[in-house]
């Protein structure tokens, strides 16, 4: 574990309650409340008893603590290698995150001690500050509840001008960039923020106050070979589906997965990745895309 078992929710809800009782409030209702937004919902029959019968000796029988100070929790040197870890990550940048006092902190890990397969090479520019600001600015409009004025440039190099809702910011491991997910466009649902030229909050009368953009979902089956530790790599990859795996009576799996129907192109692209272990049950659509990919494929000498 990278932090230490003292910062767990037993730990931080004890310590709220520690801070409670030294403003001198001890009312249980409030200390019940304490523990059942920062613990387990079973864990109010344990922390209390345990503090109340001085099993845990923190609290006296009138529920007042010998405690002067309110409880702190300094940072373990692990938990200071992590941030430093994360702090040489470039996306850090793009969310005005300032993690101070860790220049002579030895980083747990580097770019050097990992490496990603399946990833592209032309992610986005986390350096650039004009992407920075785009970034920022998508945030604040979020945030706000804004409407935005976006100029981009199309696949086919045009220029285009839109208004629109930012409903949310996606990213994708594999091609490693950020999308942005809007409504109240017609002819525009995502943007690619390397794309975006121009971005700006609009806070003029005339907005778009249509409601949230309706996901269309797709159904997908596999059927899995457990073969070079496919099973577990599929899970890892599909981890922010919703999914159900089912174990078929030859040994194989079968993994059912829902989708946005907006990214169907993506996910023949990723469930062709995994090879010759990994085949497509149903529906025919998709498997007639898998087959048409392989068709252009073959035909351009790639297989």
């Amino acid at each position: 574990m990278i932090f230490n078992e003292i910062y767990s929710v037993y730990y931080n809800a004890v310590a709220r309650i520690l801070d409670k009782l030294t403003d001198n409030n001890s009312a249980d209702k409030d200390l019940a409340k304490i523990v059942e937004e920062n613990a387990f919902g079973e864990s109010v029959l344990t922390i209390l008893p345990s503090l109340k019968n001085q099993k845990w000796q923190l609290v006296r029988q009138d529920m007042t603590t010998p405690i002067r100070h309110k409880p702190t929790m300094p940072m373990t040197e692990i938990q200071r290698q992590w941030l430093k870890a994360i702090s040489l990550d470039p996306r850090i940048k793009l969310f005005r995150v300032e993690l101070e006092g860790l220049d002579d902190v030895i980083p747990l890990f580097t770019e050097a001690d990992y490496c990603v397969y399946d990833k592209y090479d032309d992610g986005d520019p986390y350096e650039d500050e004009r992407y920075i600001d785009h970034f920022r600015t998508i945030l604040t409009a979020m945030r706000q509840g804004h409407n935005l004025k976006i100029e981009i440039n199309n696949r086919y190099g045009e220029r285009v001008y839109i208004r629109c809702i930012p409903e949310r910011l996606e990213y994708s491991a594999k091609d490693d960039k950020f999308r942005l997910v809007t409504s109240g466009c017609g002819f525009v649902r995502a943007v690619n923020l390397a794309r975006i030229q121009k971005c700006k909050v609009y806070y003029g009368d005339d907005v778009i106050a249509s409601g949230k953009y309706e996901t269309e979902e797709e159904n997908v089956t596999l059927e899995i070979r457990d073969e070079r530790n496919t099973l577990e790599r599929c899970l890892m990859h599909f981890a922010h589906l919703k999914k159900r795996v089912e174990r078929s009576d030859d040994g194989r799996y079968l993994l059912h997965m829902s989708f946005d129907k907006g990214d169907t192109s993506e996910m023949v692209i990723r469930v062709l990745s995994f090879g010759p272990t990994v085949e497509v049950i149903a529906p025919e659509s998709f498997k007639s895309l898998i087959k048409n990919k392989l068709i252009d494929q073959k035909s351009c000498e790639l297989l």
